[in-house]
């Protein structure tokens, strides 16, 4: 899987492009710290999209309440539909740890853009608004 490639063919769907990450997802990550998130990630696609059969397949992954289930919507991992329509992982096979750890990857990537990117747009009244360039969250992208 080229990541860069596969982001790129995401944000040409306007569902996909759709996901950003919130303000508490935002504060959320800065809490954990990237290497939780990379955790989660882990252990969410390990748990969730790595057997061959899932039961609740297609409804597996809320669309809010994690950043990762942001990232997962986003990335069009959500589910082994998904997965197999955008980056042709074969449903009906378990995942092996390479195809869980490229996942993992990609989602961190677009968690990293993300967050990078994230502006706080303050509203200082019904006519104007202020965009912040939130300066003083750390940027680093180590992901491996």
């Amino acid at each position: 899987m080229n990541i860069i490639t596969s982001l790129e063919k995401l944000s040409k769907s306007k569902f996909r492009a759709s996901f950003h990450l919130k303000k508490k997802d935002i504060e959320y990550i800065q809490e954990k710290g990237w290497n939780i998130i990379k955790d989660h990630c882990f252990d969410f696609i390990s748990k969730r999209l790595a057997p061959a059969i899932i039961e609740n397949d297609g409804k597996q992954t809320p669309t809010h309440g994690h950043p990762v289930f942001v990232a997962q919507h986003a990335c069009a991992c959500c589910c082994r539909g998904c997965l197999n329509k955008w980056h042709r992982f074969k449903q009906g096979i378990n995942l092996t740890y390479d195809e869980i750890n490229e996942i993992v990857e990609l989602l961190l990537v677009w968690l990293h853009r993300e967050f990078d990117a994230y502006k706080e747009i303050k509203v200082d009244d019904k006519k104007n608004a202020k965009i912040n360039d939130k300066k003083d969250i750390p940027i680093q992208l180590h992901l491996f």
